[in-house]
């Protein structure tokens, strides 16, 4: 006997199509570029070079990798200066206040 598969996909897509998607962001890749998923439908979009959103394709998902790992070396190399600067800053008053 054939199992029918499809009725279960076939509900939250009709519940999409009807009352629209219900997108959750699942993945902050910087502050602007995030991946969505519907909660229903299980689509996924991410945000493109222009801010629309566009289906997640495997090149947007090794373009967003990319671009993930880019800005959290930025960051790191950012948080590593500042602390770096608010060391130096200290020690320059160290030095002030015993001259």
């Amino acid at each position: 006997m054939k199992k029918n598969t499809s009725k279960p996909a076939l509900l939250p897509s009709l519940f999409c199509n009807v009352f629209g998607h219900n997108y959750e962001v699942t993945k902050k890749v910087t502050y602007h570029v995030k991946e969505y998923t519907c909660k229903h439908c299980k689509k996924e979009l991410t945000t493109n070079g222009n801010g629309h959103l566009t289906e997640l394709t495997p090149k947007f998902r090794e373009i967003n990798s990319i671009l993930e790992y880019i800005h959290n070396k930025r960051l790191l190399r950012l948080s590593r200066q500042q602390s770096f600067n608010n060391q130096t800053a200290f020690s320059k008053t160290d030095l002030q206040i015993s001259a």
